[in-house]
């Protein structure tokens, strides 16, 4: 029996190649090694395999998670920006087809989006923890600031690959890019003596 991590295996590889109008049910079939009835007796339609690709995609990333009690805002901010910037690396392809077809599929959209809208409502809620500690500004816009780290990933993960030269070395770049976001929450350590990103070189590494 043919199995479903199978079929989903096989659709990730041509949707990201093919985005979903050139994704063929047949295409997906051929590339599964199965036939097409199989594939619809499986999932019921493309459609539908399509968002069981999308969810294995959630499943699939290695989140680093932010903590309910912050204790070391810097620590926790760049693993959990590193593990972003790789998932949204790794999903970069089938981002790309799916946001060129947002007019022939206005659903596209939502999956488009639908990662951004989670990673805004966790900085914004991890932000107010750190505010209700006295770790960051009281007067924040925060939804500005998660906006803003959002944004950042996003373009990195997107972007990165035509204008490489404007962006932050990969390995330096979750680092550099909390440090700043750090310095715009007017972040503190726990004990308050001192910016929670004084661990970080004021200097930014040349490229």
């Amino acid at each position: 029996m043919v199995s479903r991590e199978r079929i989903l295996e096989a659709a990730r590889r041509v949707y990201a190649k093919h985005g979903f109008r050139g994704a063929t049910t047949r295409l997906i079939a051929i590339e599964a090694g199965v036939n097409e009835v199989t594939l619809f007796r499986t999932f019921g339609s493309k459609s539908a395999l399509l968002e069981a690709v999308l969810e294995q995609y959630s499943k699939d990333e290695h989140e680093a998670p932010l903590p309910d009690e912050p204790i070391d805002p810097a620590a926790e901010l760049t693993r959990f920006v590193k593990s972003k910037l790789e998932a949204v690396r790794g999903m970069r392809p089938l981002l790309m087809h799916t946001m060129s077809e947002v007019d022939e599929r206005p659903e596209a959209a939502e999956f488009a989006c639908r990662g951004r809208h989670d990673v805004h409502d966790t900085i914004t809620s991890y932000i107010r923890r750190l505010q209700a500690r006295g770790l960051a500004a009281p007067d924040l816009d925060v939804d500005v600031a998660a906006v803003i780290m959002v944004a950042t990933v996003m373009s990195d993960a997107m972007a990165r690959h035509f204008v490489p030269d404007v962006y932050p070395p990969l390995d330096e770049a979750a680092d550099r890019y909390v440090r700043s976001f750090l310095r715009l929450l007017g972040a503190r350590s726990p004990n308050g003596t001192a910016p929670a990103h004084a661990a970080f070189s004021s200097t930014p590494t040349s490229r």
